[in-house]
């Protein structure tokens, strides 16, 4: 199956229709780890050089909404999209770069997700955010 193909698949599987548009942002979310919306718009415009801003800012909520996306936003960060969903990974954030790194839960079966006092809620997802220093940032401050 090509790639284009298993893409096609993924928004049947879902019950979503398949268009131009959705194909090209879902597989520039996979291409682009953590891609803003502007990364996600020029690797559409790419492929369909006639796009509207507003097609990908549709198709990014409606692939967000049908799980086959998530939109993360760090504090100070615009939204940023990526591929890796269905599990609870957190992110690692470079405060001086502002890469970010997937970071899987910490050890244990999902303990995040195990809060001291739910208040009630029964509890579904964590957001944690690393912040610190990249290997690039950390190894540019070393002092020589």
């Amino acid at each position: 199956m090509t790639p284009s193909a298993d893409l096609t698949q993924l928004l049947r599987d879902v019950g979503l229709r398949v268009t131009r548009p959705r194909v090209a942002v879902l597989g520039a979310v996979h291409a682009h780890a953590h891609a803003d919306t502007e990364t996600v718009i020029g690797a559409v415009r790419r492929e369909l050089p006639d796009v509207s801003h507003q097609a990908v800012y549709d198709s990014l909520h409606t692939l967000t909404a049908a799980g086959l996306v998530r939109r993360i936003q760090p504090s100070g960060s615009v939204a940023r999209y990526e591929s890796r969903v269905g599990d609870n990974h957190h992110h690692a954030v470079c405060r001086s770069c502002g890469a970010i790194a997937d970071v899987d839960c910490a050890v244990g079966h999902t303990p995040c997700l195990t809060a001291s006092d739910d208040s009630g809620f029964t509890i579904d997802e964590a957001e944690v955010v690393y912040w610190g220093l990249c290997p690039s940032c950390s190894t540019a401050r070393t002092p020589q």
